[in-house]
């Protein structure tokens, strides 16, 4: 299994709209990709939010990236923050 985790790092001037990314978002990206996500809020650390989404291999990740929908996730990002997302890839090696 890969989890893709998208992290936004915290900044004093950052602005993030957890309402919409939970409402709206994240909804849009997993009903694109036809995956499965989990949302964290920030409470302390270098983050202010995340999601960790999970795909079933890197072919079903990388089928997704070229999904022509996927475009208009990432622009969706500005409709919530004006943080650049750090992204990471992993192999779920036990779960």
């Amino acid at each position: 299994m890969i989890r893709v985790s998208v992290l936004y790092p915290s900044a004093d001037d950052s602005t993030f709209d957890h309402d919409y990314y939970r409402d709206t978002h994240v909804p849009l990206a997993a009903t694109t990709w036809g995956v499965g996500a989990e949302i964290d809020k920030g409470v302390n650390g270098p983050y202010t939010a995340g999601v960790h989404f999970f795909f079933e291999s890197m072919d079903q990740f990388q089928a997704a990236m070229g999904n022509p929908g996927t475009q208009a996730v990432m622009a969706d990002v500005a409709n919530y923050t004006n943080i650049t997302p750090v992204m990471q890839i992993s192999e779920v090696v036990q779960g």
